[in-house]
């Protein structure tokens, strides 16, 4: 028996490397249509993937951190409809920098890169998302301040636990809203941002967290969950 249903589409923001880019591949794997954004200069990997992808992959190029790319990418894709928008852009300052070492400059080039930006990217597209459809943004079980009981990546933390506080914000101005809103934390897992000694590969996290994000899908509200569907603490 043949399945007829509407191709799904998502777009995922942040999709060059790393969990973005296998969250791509599993995607077409399962047969939706894929809009997926990098850095202008970071978007060539994405690109032959999308030469083999037979139409199911379409590349844009948008930095997030700048306000005029993200209306320009939305003046773009106005008119489509969406059944997933996945936020997946973020970095991370030196591991051993605590809040008493780490320069200005580079708090708040970790603060709006993972929290601010992220949270533009939801206000802005929002609406092309079906009733029925999920807004997910990729936070981290660092986020969460009841399991931070050993420090270390502080800055790092405190991007993810002020992102989760944010979408809590968005959650709480959009109650009456269906969408299913999901903050997902993926695990660690071994990418040039993990790490080589990170406890997880990319096929023990990415597929599962797609399937976690498909079975949220219309129980509308905010869910903070890992890459295995277990609820994470705030």
């Amino acid at each position: 028996m043949q399945d007829h249903s509407p191709q799904k589409t998502v777009l995922l923001i942040g999709a060059s490397r790393g969990l973005g880019f296998a969250m791509i591949e599993e995607y077409l794997k399962r047969g939706w249509r894929v809009i997926a954004t990098g850095r202008e200069s970071s978007t060539e990997k994405l690109r032959q993937l999308s030469a083999s992808a037979e139409g199911a992959l379409e590349v844009e190029a948008v930095d997030i951190t700048l306000a005029g790319q993200i209306a320009a990418l939305l003046s773009r894709l106005k008119d489509r409809q969406l059944d997933v928008l996945f936020v997946n852009a973020g970095v991370k300052n030196d591991d051993g920098e605590t809040i008493a070492d780490v320069s200005t400059e580079e708090f708040v080039r970790v603060m709006v890169t993972n929290a601010l930006s992220p949270m533009r990217i939801v206000e802005a597209f929002q609406h092309l998302v079906r009733p029925t459809g999920t807004i997910g943004v990729m936070s981290s079980g660092q986020g969460s301040l009841t399991n931070n009981t050993n420090g270390n990546y502080e800055v790092y933390r405190a991007s993810k636990a002020a992102l989760n506080m944010l979408m809590r914000s968005f959650a709480a101005r959009h109650q009456d809203d269906p969408k299913t809103l999901l903050l997902m934390a993926p695990g660690w897992v071994r990418t040039d941002m993990g790490g080589p000694g990170a406890r997880l590969s990319i096929e023990e996290s990415i597929p599962n967290l797609l399937s976690t994000i498909e079975a949220y899908e219309g129980r509308c509200g905010l869910h903070y969950l890992d890459y295995l569907g277990r609820v994470v603490p705030w």
